[in-house]
């Protein structure tokens, strides 16, 4: 009786390892956003690269800050992006990259979020942030509430912690070789973070309404996408060609 126990016991524990919660998937999701927005402000050399340290995640060395001013701008976006995940507020995240002197936009690095939902047995999508880099989004529905966060996505398809880290691992190494098709920025450049919400969600004081900083003419790229089987998460980077450039 005691080994069937733990028997029992022991397959509880590796099926918990594949039911993700909404509150474990906007854990996930909210991880890869500062990972991935660390990973472009190093390779793009938005800032100096001895201010960053290695660490490993998602079976990578990632680089990530380690100045204090931009750790804290870095988690107090990460809270707020979590509280809309978790409402199912927020659309997408978008990295801005500027140039300090002429102030155009050079580069732009798109997150859509999707979140994923299942009526009369049937799959949908609800919130996805819109088409190509340059067309305004839909405003995103409710899709779960913050009472349903400890509740397993048993509707969807399970999968594995391993699978969505390899999903990520590859948005990761694309960041990493950007540098091999992305044209050389040739001004210093400063970033911003945009984050799209639905129309009427309640936003924080120290948050304001942006201009969208789209590229004219832009050429885009479309990198790859992980799901945790309740977000989906679809990347893209524009960018303005190097012989358009005034230098």
């Amino acid at each position: 009786m005691k080994q069937q126990q733990q028997q029992l016991l022991c397959q509880k524990e590796a099926q918990s390892e594949t039911q993700i919660t909404l509150k474990g998937s906007v854990e996930i999701v909210s991880d890869f956003f500062f990972t991935a927005i660390n990973s472009i402000l190093y390779q793009r050399g938005i800032y100096m690269p001895e201010t960053f340290k290695r660490e490993s995640k998602y079976g990578l060395t990632v680089l990530t800050t380690t100045d204090q001013g931009l750790l804290r701008y870095l988690e107090a976006v990460q809270k707020q992006v979590e509280q809309w995940l978790l409402m199912g507020n927020i659309q997408r995240l978008v990295v801005v990259v500027q140039g300090v002197d002429s102030m155009e936009t050079l580069e732009r690095w798109q997150f859509n979020v999707t979140v994923q939902e299942e009526e009369d047995g049937q799959t949908t999508s609800s919130g996805r942030g819109g088409g190509g880099e340059n067309h305004p989004p839909n405003a995103m529905m409710m899709a779960t509430t913050a009472t349903t966060t400890d509740k397993p996505n048993s509707k969807n398809k399970n999968k594995s912690l391993k699978e969505i880290h390899n999903e990520i691992q590859a948005i990761i190494r694309q960041i990493t070789a950007s540098v091999t098709f992305l044209p050389l920025l040739q001004e210093p450049c400063t970033f911003d973070l945009l984050v799209y919400t639905d129309k009427n969600v309640k936003v924080p004081q120290k948050w304001a309404d942006s201009d969208p900083c789209y590229i004219l003419n832009s050429s885009e790229v479309k990198l790859r996408s992980f799901t945790t089987s309740i977000h989906q998460v679809d990347s893209m980077v524009a960018y303005k060609e190097a012989e358009e450039w005034e230098l």
